[in-house]
């Protein structure tokens, strides 16, 4: 059954609405889960339209895509770790890249065979075309680094930024010969140029500015999908992509803020992994530092009356989510005020620890992000920090030296006693040396955190 134009336009704007109250949800974790159902009915509400126009007769390879990609898509939820998360977001971005080139190229070949390309068309081919390989390339660039299969430092090379230079310079250069053209091979450079562009644009990110870079690349895919909707004709296409664009600008500026940074200085001067292991050992044995058992710790927090827990990417790492609230369960039992502290760029993609935190049904009522938290831990008898590091930092404070030195930190080091759990003296993903270890308040509890807070809980239990 075919639907008139105003009736798809309809069901269109109801779409856009539906999608609009899922990312009103996504911004705060209680209402999350909510705002996915929103946003899952309303794509499901354009995609049952779009195949219902008139424009569409066969539907052979549409269904055939859906199973597939539904079966694929299913089976990767289920069996996907909540750290291999942030690359999962990173592939899937890619796909939306590719998925704009593609149409781009396409729609091109179409037109081109039956003579009806225009400046106009081939202004929207162009950009989707660019903006679509950018976001491709770039996205596999941040896979490969949060999957460990490329170094997660930056890797940058004398001249790189005139490169760049040359690149952007060069694509406009062939995108003004295209549009006098219509040449399919100038399509088919840009978009190699394009590739490449968005990998040398990655590959100087250093770690500690991943989750930047990913909530950038999510606004890349959603200006890809807008200039696809260009492309199509398809206004529902245009809005989502829009959004999501814009959406994913807004937030990259927030997490620039939550670091002291501009969008230019983390594209243009990455930072992490300078420091080797040997460097900073020595430091460490320099300066020393103080370690405790998981004894002394529970001890502590059990008398404790204020106790504020840190979650960080050592904690996804180690699974230890749950053992953290069952942790928060046995102190609250005892009569300890327990909170969580998040940092806005805790982990390798924005809200992470609030996923893992969520995931061990933690109330949401106890997290509470830097701005809120921060003033609290000078009344704090015990913090608690699980695995977090470079946010943790007080030489981001103290040392202008230091390549963090400007970023906003949790303020850890002015609790009355800190618990660092760590896995050795190794620095965090920027590769600066953690001032905090070194503090008369700080005791480092050397292990796995899962295992540290599963023997905390058993401390507990022997106890009652």
């Amino acid at each position: 059954m075919a639907l008139s134009n105003d009736v798809v336009a309809l069901f269109y704007l109801a779409a856009g609405i539906l999608v609009i109250l899922g990312l009103n949800r996504l911004s705060r974790p209680a209402t999350a889960r909510q705002g996915n159902y929103y946003a899952i009915t309303g794509m499901v509400v354009a995609i049952s339209v779009t195949l219902m126009q008139q424009d569409v007769t066969r539907y052979g390879f549409v269904i055939a895509g859906i199973v597939v990609g539904g079966i694929i898509g299913t089976l990767i939820a289920l069996k996907i770790k909540m750290t291999a998360v942030p690359q999962l977001v990173a592939l899937l971005h890619s796909f939306v890249g590719l998925a704009a080139t593609l149409i781009a190229v396409g729609i091109f070949m179409e037109k081109s065979a039956a003579h009806q390309l225009s400046t106009v068309l081939a202004v929207e081919l162009f950009i989707g075309a660019v903006i679509g390989a950018i976001t491709f390339s770039g996205s596999l660039v941040a896979f490969a680094k949060l999957q460990a299969l490329m170094p997660s430092k930056p890797l940058r090379f004398t001249g790189q930024h005139w490169v760049n230079l040359f690149l952007g310079l060069s694509l406009f250069g062939l995108g003004g010969y295209f549009l006098l053209t219509y040449s399919l091979g100038a399509l088919v450079v840009i978009v190699g140029i394009a590739v490449l562009f968005g990998v040398l644009l990655i590959v100087p990110i250093g770690g500690p500015d991943m989750p930047v870079i990913v909530s950038m690349l999510n606004s890349y895919s959603g200006w890809a999908a807008a200039a696809t909707g260009f492309t199509l004709g398809n206004h529902l296409l245009i809005m989502v992509g829009a959004l999501v664009g814009f959406s994913g600008a807004i937030l990259s500026y927030i997490m620039c803020r939550a670091m002291n940074r501009t969008l230019l200085n983390v594209v243009l001067g990455g930072f992490g992994g300078n420091n080797s292991s040997q460097d900073v050992n020595t430091t460490s044995n320099d300066r020393g530092f103080k370690s405790a058992a998981v004894e002394d710790a529970t001890f502590m927090m059990e008398n404790a009356e204020r106790v504020i827990i840190v979650p960080g990417y050592g904690m996804a790492v180690a699974q230890a989510q749950q053992a953290v609230k069952e942790l928060m369960e046995h102190l609250e039992a005892k009569g300890v005020d327990v909170k969580f502290a998040i940092h806005p760029v805790a982990g390798r993609m924005p809200g992470h620890m609030n996923v893992l935190l969520a995931e061990a049904d933690i109330p949401y009522e106890k997290v509470y992000e830097m701005d809120v938290i921060n003033s609290e831990f000078s009344q704090a008898d015990i913090a608690l920090v699980v695995g977090a590091n470079d946010v943790t930092n007080p030489a981001a404070k103290d040392d202008e030296s230091s390549p963090i030195y400007g970023m906003p930190i949790l303020d850890v080091y002015k609790a009355r006693q800190t618990f660092f759990i760590k896995r050795s003296m190794r620095p965090g993903y920027s590769g600066v040396d953690n001032q905090l270890f070194y503090r008369d308040n700080c005791s480092l509890i050397f292990g796995d955190a899962k295992d540290i807070c599963q023997k905390m809980v058993s401390q507990y239990a022997m106890a009652a």
